[in-house]
């Protein structure tokens, strides 16, 4: 079910959409809510939704080694669907988490469509991957 845009305003991924175009993102994302100690992604897993955090935090980790920890207005998962198709990390809550998800399709199309998107996620990819990205 699609998110009231209202709640995707302030994420910094979309704040260079206009009104038009965070309506259309809000009805492309749908809530889940996820208890701390839940995994979220596995490290080689496939990957087909992407995630924004609206709350709560999450531990990023390669192997055995917690890499990052990411917070509301943070994402994850664009690398297995534009880059990799596999999961490069796994994520796992370290708190009660809401996050608004989005199929991976629509995400590509998202991240074709609009270029302020796509430049902060072609920013992440660089950061998180950047012996895979040019």
């Amino acid at each position: 079910m699609a998110v009231d845009a209202s709640r995707i305003r302030e994420v910094p991924l979309f704040a260079e959409l206009t009104d038009e175009e965070l309506a259309g993102v809000a009805q492309k994302l749908s809530e889940r809510r996820v208890d701390a100690g839940q995994r979220l992604s596995s490290e080689g897993g496939a990957g087909y939704f992407f995630f924004v955090i609206e709350s709560g935090t999450v531990d990023v980790a390669h192997g055995d080694d917690v890499v990052a920890t990411l917070g509301a207005g943070d994402f994850f998962g664009e690398a297995a669907i534009l880059e990799t198709t596999r999961r490069t990390a796994t994520v796992t809550a370290t708190s009660p988490v809401i996050l608004l998800e989005m199929f991976g399709a629509d995400f590509a199309v998202l991240n074709a469509q609009s270029p302020s998107v796509h430049a902060a996620i072609e920013r992440a990819l660089q950061e998180r991957l950047p012996d895979q990205t040019s």
